[in-house]
């Protein structure tokens, strides 16, 4: 993946909340399809339990909640700053992730090579970024946030492309949504 320009794949997340007042773990899983365009551009694009679009197109990050009918939009730098979709949208190389994550290598498991990817800033909502790869081809996705919530993120197959379509990372204002901007 650090050489592709852009990709595509399905995707499954399953979310972990951790115990609460003598309750167990509670877990949703959701799916959809990805896809990125370096720099700057990646789009998830959940179908299933709700859904929902999160669209990066190098300079604003929108979301949009189909149930809702609302789209919330936010400048891009500000939006991603130390998160896992920094580590999505960054330049191939790793100089531009150690400007904001301490990267290092971590034992295999479950057939994956895995590099864990720490935020600089300890200020933010993000402990820690486990990154897993399948030879070069990026698998999965380990989020662990300050609340103690784990999100995974299992890809399928990606397939890397040269490019996608111009358009493809344009987002558009369904009709009669409400916009918020942050």
């Amino acid at each position: 993946m650090k050489g592709s320009q852009a990709g595509r794949a399905d995707f499954t997340q399953v979310v972990t909340s951790p115990p609460k007042d003598g309750q167990v773990a509670r877990t949703k899983t959701s799916s959809g399809t990805f896809a990125f365009q370096r720099p700057g551009r990646f789009k998830f694009i959940y179908k299933k339990p709700f859904e929902q679009t999160i669209v990066a197109d190098g300079q604003m990050l929108w979301l949009y909640d189909v149930d809702l009918n609302q789209v919330t939009r936010r400048a891009q730098a500000q939006a991603l700053g130390s998160t896992p979709a920094a580590l999505l949208a960054s330049a191939p190389d790793l100089s531009a992730l150690r400007a904001d994550f301490t990267l290092e290598a971590t034992p295999d498991q479950d057939g994956l090579q895995w590099v864990l990817a720490r935020p600089k800033a300890k200020d933010g909502q993000l402990q820690s970024v486990r990154v897993g790869f399948a030879g070069e081809q990026l698998a999965a996705i380990d989020i662990l946030d300050s609340f103690g919530q784990r999100s995974v993120i299992r890809f399928g197959p990606l397939k890397l492309l040269p490019a996608l379509p111009a358009g493809h990372f344009k987002f558009e204002v369904p009709a009669g949504a409400d916009v918020m901007v942050q």
